[in-house]
């Protein structure tokens, strides 16, 4: 079934603004109850409490428990998407674009780790309140990223890369440092990944990702490598000469 909201429609404008600022409480709620119990786990009361409204509130926008897991989900692809669509775009260049969506990504996984988990946990379930949106929208938005990468190779801007599968790496790396976060900071020996760990790892990923652009493949410090061991070799040819004309 597709991801729809099935929220009521506001009486009149004048209600619309506050709909909308108790919508998203509800909802950004409800992200970290359902990403916390699950949907089976979870109780509308509990997001009510979540929220600080009334369990009557929660109803009069969102008809039934499924409908207000549908609409968190929504939510959150659509954040997701709208930072795709902002930074991977034929109107900026290819390093502007790519930095920039890494860095909000990762800012989203800092900031929002619980939307990232409930989303995993929606897919490793089967995708049952996502699949119409997998198959329809999310498709449609990679084949739009997907124009954007060939004007980008067509221009000379960046190298040959499958902008499908690059999605797949970039979504899995950023993603990573929400969902693995635990791991992660068992290795690192910490209780949790810190500000630096999250900036280190931007940096990781973008060098990673940046490596298809053209001005990534012979960088200043290799040229530098590459003429330090000519320049030893002639001074030792130096020596041995004087050793010779004595």
């Amino acid at each position: 079934m597709p991801l729809s909201t099935t929220s009521r429609s506001p009486r009149n404008t004048r209600a619309s603004v506050p709909r909308q600022n108790n919508t998203r409480q509800i909802l950004d709620a409800a992200e970290k109850v359902f990403a916390a119990h699950g949907l089976s786990g979870t109780r509308v009361s509990d997001i009510a409490e979540a929220s600080n409204l009334p369990k009557a509130n929660i109803h009069y926008y969102f008809r039934t428990k499924e409908d207000l897991y549908r609409a968190t989900l929504q939510q959150l692809l659509e954040d997701w998407l709208g930072d795709a669509s902002k930074w991977l775009s034929a109107d900026r260049s290819p390093r502007e674009g790519l930095e920039g969506f890494i860095r909000s990504k990762m800012a989203f996984s800092r900031q929002r780790p619980e939307g990232s988990r409930l989303f995993a946990h929606e897919i490793l379930s089967g995708g049952r309140y996502v699949h119409g949106f997998l198959v329809d929208t999310l498709r449609r938005h990679v084949e739009h990223r997907r124009e954007v990468f060939e004007k980008w190779h067509a221009a000379g801007l960046i190298g040959t890369v499958d902008p499908t599968h690059f999605l797949f790496c970039l979504w899995a790396m950023t993603q990573a440092y929400a969902d693995m976060g635990v791991q992660m900071a068992a290795v690192l020996d910490k209780p949790r990944l810190t500000a630096g760990d999250f900036e280190a790892g931007c940096q990781t990923i973008i060098q990673l990702a940046t490596s298809i652009l053209p001005d990534s493949a012979a960088p200043p410090a290799q040229d530098a490598i590459q003429t330090r061991p000519r320049r030893r070799r002639t001074t030792v040819r130096s020596a041995r000469s004087r050793r010779v004309a004595t």
